[in-house]
């Protein structure tokens, strides 16, 4: 059974200042995100499924989705602020202008998951290893399985000389994750990596594994998720800015003695599409690698 890729392409690009997930950063015009479909088909992934916002369908159609469905099987489906809310919950949060954060997205897209699938960012640059590393778990284990799974980065090759980012700190125990603090703000200061929280600043080694929710679940993680995400919506539907997150909820299935997540580690530098100076640097990351040959100069056939 081929493992699926569930794409979270719905974020708003507030930083960034546009549409990132499809901002043209190949020599044909192709996406980040491109690259992360073509690197998981080459590793063994049988389906990709797309996460998007209604109001970008159009665009994602015409510079991303429809040269892919001709060459591998895709799906997209759609995360909006009233997704999975009921009447009274979208009256709460009548004031809410954009989604709910990762959880919500990917309890947005249980109906189109039918085999053990990996989660990604569409701003984020992974590196073929991880999705095969991955790949090779999630085609090993069946839609029951509570033995689930993530790639860690070294935190120090995911920072952004551009400004901030937000990474998942983990700690690790015997080749299992045991926890993941959501760390908002880290950043590069005087040579330092900083981790700044409303009431302190945290100087970090930059040697930690981090989460760049890059998860393996198999499709049994729902059923905690879904009650993550009641509970969440519960207790915050009339606030603006909460998000359910992904890395909270894979943490609750720990915590509640509910399955494993196994931790691989990848070594591959981070690069990705976070601020608009960031797209240069990928343009000429991905060029490198085209010159390396670790990509065609075309990935798809039209």
């Amino acid at each position: 059974m081929k493992p699926t890729l569930l794409v979270l392409a719905a974020g708003m690009g507030s930083r960034y200042g546009g549409v990132k997930q499809i901002d043209a950063v190949g020599q044909n015009g192709e996406c980040l995100l491109d690259y992360a479909t073509y690197d998981a088909k080459e590793s063994g992934f049988g389906k990709v499924v797309y996460i998007i916002r209604k109001d970008i369908e159009k665009d994602f159609r015409e510079r991303l989705f429809d040269r892919v469905a001709k060459n591998f099987d895709a799906e997209y489906v759609f995360q909006g602020k009233e997704s999975l809310l009921t009447p009274e919950q979208i009256k709460l949060s009548a004031e809410r202008t954009k989604p709910w954060g990762t959880c919500h997205a990917v309890l947005c897209a249980k109906d189109a998951i039918k085999t053990p699938f990996a989660v990604i960012n569409s701003d984020d640059y992974y590196g073929r290893s991880a999705f095969k590393t991955l790949g090779k778990h999630l085609s090993s284990i069946s839609n029951d399985s509570t033995e689930h799974a993530m790639v860690s980065y070294v935190l120090e090759k995911t920072m952004s000389k551009s400004g901030s980012v937000s990474r998942g700190v983990c700690t690790v125990e015997n080749g299992n994750l045991k926890s993941i603090v959501e760390n908002l703000k880290i950043y590069w200061e005087d040579g330092k990596v900083v981790s700044e929280w409303d009431d302190r600043k945290d100087i970090l080694t930059g040697k930690e594994m981090v989460s760049m929710n890059f998860f393996g679940f198999s499709p049994k993680a729902f059923e905690r998720f879904e009650i993550y995400w009641e509970d969440f919506i519960k207790n915050g539907a009339s606030s603006p800015k909460a998000e359910a997150l992904l890395p909270v909820a894979a943490s609750d299935i720990i915590k509640n003695g509910e399955g494993i997540v196994k931790v691989f580690t990848s070594n591959e530098s981070w690069f990705g599409m976070t601020y608009p100076e960031d797209r240069e640097i990928v343009k000429k990351e991905i060029a490198q690698k085209i010159k390396d040959g670790y990509y065609p100069e075309k990935l798809w056939e039209k």
